[in-house]
């Protein structure tokens, strides 16, 4: 992959977002961490901050010219951040304010993406014991049930029973009102990072758990990553349209990842955008650039690039 440089000098004083108050805190400490370690060493003048609720103040003190996001969950990956940072006339890295916060939202990427025609598996929103039984009637079992606006994997639990379904509905409750129960595509699971306009490797991941939760992404060291991901090249091409297509059908720019489930048909199914994957070292994105030749440090600075192109615009993107 060709790289562009420009002197670190054109950055300013950069602010690197991590921490919040989501329920994936930790893991968006471990990706700030290694983001700010690879600016510094890059010779920016990156300062890490721990977002807390006074995160305004804080910035507008610290009187930084841009903002790099690396804020996982609700907070900061939700257009709660972005359009802050809009408020404070601050430019940040990635997805605007309407593309993160439909990108957080899988209830609605699900509803934009079956309306764009795009393949992603038949759900239900969950609301009561009842909802419960007629999804389990309608769509079959297994499903997923997975609260609508968390992100790692959290609070998601494959279900085999309708008392499994009611017990997974109010445990995904816990994190968020608003649950819904996917069809469970068995097969393969692979992901595909973007960056700027470019969709990089796809990683295929096998696991031994039922599926790639939160202890798998982040812990266990019996997961496996396949990049290359075996596919033939031109279904990998298709992989990518398909990953780009649904990237920006819900408006989302600058750097992310999709993840998609291939069914033992061969048939392609979207799960979910992310808008600001993690950055640690079991990460998706940094490996997905290594494979294209971009090493971690030039990762960060290309993602810190997004901040430019829309200074104040990204609402728009």
């Amino acid at each position: 992959m060709a790289i562009e440089t420009r002197p670190v000098s054109d950055y300013g004083r950069v602010a690197v977002l991590m921490g919040g108050w989501s329920a994936e805190r930790e893991v968006s400490l471990k990706s700030g961490a290694a983001v700010l370690a690879a600016l510094q060493r890059a010779g920016v003048d990156a300062h890490g901050i721990d977002a807390g609720r006074d995160i305004l103040a804080v910035l507008e003190q610290g009187r930084f010219d841009r903002v790099f996001i690396v804020l996982h969950g609700r907070g900061g990956e939700d257009g709660v951040i972005q359009g802050a940072l809009e408020l404070l006339e601050l430019p940040y890295t990635g997805s605007g304010v309407l593309g993160s916060a439909l990108g957080m939202d899988k209830l609605r990427c699900k509803r934009l993406w079956q309306g764009a025609g795009l393949p992603t598996p038949d759900y239900a929103e969950l609301r009561s014991e009842a909802e419960c039984a007629e999804a389990a009637q309608r769509l079959g079992l297994p499903l997923a049930v997975k609260p609508a606006t968390e992100g790692s994997s959290i609070g998601i639990t494959k279900v085999t029973s309708l008392d499994q379904l009611t017990a997974a509905w109010r445990a995904a409750a816990e994190f968020d009102p608003v649950v819904l129960a996917e069809h469970w595509v068995e097969g393969g699971e692979y992901t595909v990072a973007v960056l700027g306009e470019t969709a990089l490797p796809a990683i295929r991941l096998e696991t031994p758990r039922s599926f790639y939760d939160y202890e798998a992404k982040y812990f266990a060291d019996d997961t496996r990553y396949h990049c290359p991901c075996g596919l033939e090249p031109a279904r990998e091409r298709e992989l990518a349209g398909l990953a780009l297509e649904a990237y920006r059908a819900v408006g989302a720019s600058g750097w992310g990842r999709v993840d998609v489930m291939m069914d033992a048909a061969g048939g392609l199914w979207l799960l979910e955008v992310n808008t600001v994957p993690g950055m640690t070292d079991h990460s998706l994105v940094p490996m997905a650039a290594r494979a294209a030749g971009l090493g971690f440090e030039a990762l960060v600075l290309r993602i810190l690039d997004t901040s430019f192109p829309r200074e104040v615009a990204h609402g728009t993107a």
